[in-house]
């Protein structure tokens, strides 16, 4: 049987822009998953979704107009329920056989053909059924209406529509928007089915302004994006629309000149394009005045409020040019170039006047206004939050960097929040901390508090850059550890994907600074240090929120390519220098890779079950009490080796010291192969004993290399 591409279009009212993408990939997707699963599409089948602000799409090729039969062996019931003694078919067995549509005018033929097989303990009666394969017309209207129902839908708007039977009326239709008209083509024919009140035809709209006619209709599945583009001015692709809209901002930059470029910023380059049919990039300028505001400021208001994309010189600065994606392509553009430049005029000067209104006062002056704001109801006002900020930022600042960079930190953490209290912050919550640098350096208070207000929020996404210089360094960790202690010390902890304070992103933040600033600070000192901030408002929830911490690092680690067994063979031991992990995990790679390292990680596994076994054993050896040659020779190579081992360990050549413990092999191996450890004399039980833990405890500095035997 030949099969023909497939075509369904959902026409629709604005869709969310910010949705769109991920709702005309789900469209086409759900689609083809469910015509698959019935055997109307194969495997080869090719999926392409279309998306735009007006329609959801899907180009499914190769799809049978019907599925193929298919031969299923379906269970019945156990022989003794579907026979009676005389080997007969009992009312159940036939009434089941009637429904599954077996052709029952000779009951005894069919009983007999039953397949008899065994079922757990008992034996059950199979029945060989041929399955009429789904046609199309059905096939769809269930793949379509399984389509919409897994839509993830934002938010669902209810609507009426006006029933088309006998009796007048309105029923009610749940979808993500109004929708007004289906198209569903195989090949060139109209396959009949019906959704939301719709139903399948061949014609869509176009634009809604541009359209050379209406409706469009459409010659066949194939010619769909072709036919939207040459009689409806629509590019019904997301990603063609998408590719056009950065074309069209790269060539406006070049003409422009002087190496401008857009700003570069993928979330909102697909909000713009779910919200375009038709894109065309209009450049627009605003007065120069507005340039002495921030421009994190005037960047902020023009892609949130308005959606534009503003020009950057080659140096990173905003010039007062910025690029518009407009819908329609008129002849004279001067108009829409005019009205988006008085939209954004309003914009610009409410920035200003945010900016100027605030320098008014200091960040000093703002101090006391923080104990009117509530922080948390279990953990007290703002005010009290940074009380506690301080006094961790002042503990990390004296063991960096001694009394200076203590009272920096301290004067940093006082300030860090102040902007808080800014109307440019009340009106542009993302800007907090980056308001607060430049308000800093306006009242005097030079660049490494500006800096350290300014960056005390870092990193705040994975990939995003730490702080630039100590002083923000340590009130980021401060600011962190105390959101981190304060959740966990009330109980309120991450769970499943639930984390409304964003605890693991926090989490991450203070093992990525620690890490890989190589902070000579350690984690449990950090975190008992941290208690005492908050006084009697929390629990010490110091174990639970260093298991939480390293089970963040364990997964950042992973996803940087470690392998399970690396990861918890260094994690096993809980290292507290957080810098020190990713040497331990290069030493422990290269171990592993060495041909001795299989059968050590073995008998440190060996070893450590041994030792489990048995009470406190003291890591000590009497040589007088050594009588096998096998544990003398251990005990010879021993001293020689573990000695530079260890001072290796302790310069920090992680790599050199398991390598140099690798040459142990052989005589670890003689030893389980010629010495009976738990002897019954036990003198000799227990030196053996600690021979075992001497070298368990040698062979464990770097990482616990029982994880890696397999």
């Amino acid at each position: 049987m030949t099969t023909k591409n497939l075509l369904v279009e959902l026409f629709v009212e604005e869709l969310p822009p910010k949705a769109l993408k991920k709702l005309g990939e789900a469209f086409a997707g759900q689609l083809a998953d469910q015509l698959r699963a019935q055997g109307l599409a194969g495997a080869d089948s090719v999926v392409t979704a279309f998306a735009s602000p007006r329609r959801l799409a899907a180009h499914i090729s190769h799809v049978w107009l019907k599925a193929a039969d298919k031969a299923v062996q379906q269970k019945l019931m156990p022989v003794a329920v579907g026979l009676d003694a005389n080997g007969g078919a009992t009312p159940a067995l036939l009434k089941k056989l009637q429904a599954l549509g077996a052709d029952l005018s000779n009951p005894a033929a069919v009983v007999a053909a039953l397949k008899h097989a065994p079922d757990g303990k008992a034996e059950a009666l199979f029945y060989d059924n041929l399955v009429t394969g789904a046609t199309l017309d059905t096939g769809l209207q269930k793949a379509l209406e399984e389509a919409i129902a897994k839509l993830p839908i934002p938010k669902v708007m209810s609507y009426q529509l006006e029933t088309d039977c006998e009796l007048p009326g309105w029923s009610s239709v749940n979808f993500v928007r109004p929708a007004h008209g289906l198209v569903a083509l195989h090949g060139s024919t109209v396959v009949p089915v019906k959704v939301l009140g719709l139903s399948a035809g061949n014609t869509t709209q176009g634009h809604r302004f541009e359209a050379k006619v209406s409706p469009v209709v459409l010659a066949d599945a194939d010619s769909y994006a072709a036919t939207l583009a040459r009689d409806g001015a629509v590019i019904a692709s997301f990603t063609e629309r998408r590719a056009e809209i950065v074309r069209q901002l790269a060539a406006a930059a070049t003409r422009i000149g002087g190496g401008v470029k857009a700003i570069d910023d993928d979330a909102l380059l697909d909000e713009v394009t779910g919200l375009v049919e038709r894109p065309n990039v209009l450049v627009c300028e605003f007065e120069e005045q507005f340039l002495g505001v921030p421009q994190e400021c005037l960047i902020l208001t023009m892609k949130a409020n308005q959606k534009y994309f503003p020009l950057l010189d080659a140096a990173g600065k905003l010039t007062n040019k910025f690029l518009v994606v407009s819908n329609i392509c008129p002849d004279d553009a001067s108009f829409v170039i005019g009205g988006n430049e008085r939209v954004v005029r309003p914009r610009l000067a409410d920035a200003k006047f945010f900016f100027d209104q605030d320098r008014k006062k200091t960040l000093e002056s703002r101090v006391a206004g923080l104990d009117k704001v509530v922080y948390h109801n279990k953990l007290g006002t703002q005010g009290e939050r940074v009380e506690r900020v301080r006094a961790i930022a002042r503990a990390i600042g004296q063991q960096l960097g001694g009394a200076g960079l203590a009272l920096q930190a301290d004067t940093a953490a006082r300030l860090a929040k102040t902007d808080l209290l800014t109307d440019m912050v009340g009106e542009f919550p993302e800007l907090q901390g980056i308001m607060g640098g430049y308000y800093a350096r306006h009242d005097g208070l030079g660049d490494d508090i500006a800096v350290a207000i300014e960056d005390h929020y870092k990193p705040r996404f994975a990939g995003d850059t730490l702080p630039r210089n100590t002083t923000g360094l340590v009130v980021a960790l401060a600011d962190k550890l105390e959101t981190l202690m304060g959740m966990f010390g009330i109980g309120n902890v991450p769970t499943g994907d639930k984390d409304p304070f964003a605890l693991r992103r926090h989490a991450l933040g203070v093992i990525r600074m620690l890490a890989e600033q190589d902070l000579p600070l350690q984690l449990d000192v950090l975190l008992a240090e941290t208690v005492p901030a908050f006084g009697d408002k929390i629990v010490d929830a110091s174990s639970a929120l260093a298991g939480f911490m390293f089970d963040r690092l364990a997964g950042s680690l992973r996803e940087q390519g470690y392998s399970a067994g690396e990861v918890d063979a260094v994690l096993a031991l809980r290292p507290q220098r957080l810098g020190d992990v990713a040497k331990r995990l290069s030493a422990v790679r290269a171990f592993a890779a060495l041909p001795e390292a299989p059968a050590l990680a073995a008998a440190n596994k060996r070893i450590g079950n041994i030792l489990k076994k048995v009470d406190a054993v003291d890591a000590h050896v009497s040589e007088i009490l050594l009588k096998e040659p096998a544990e003398v020779a251990l005990y010879a190579a021993m001293k020689d080796l573990t000695p530079l081992a260890k001072t290796q360990f302790e310069a920090g050549d992680y790599t050199a010291s398991l390598q140099t413990l690798a040459a142990l092999r052989a005589p670890v191996d003689a030893f389980f192969d010629g010495v009976m450890v738990n002897a019954e004399e036990l003198d000799l039980r227990l030196n053996r004993q600690g021979l075992l833990k001497s070298l368990f405890d040698a062979m464990n500095r770097v990482a616990d290399l029982s994880r890696l035997a397999t």
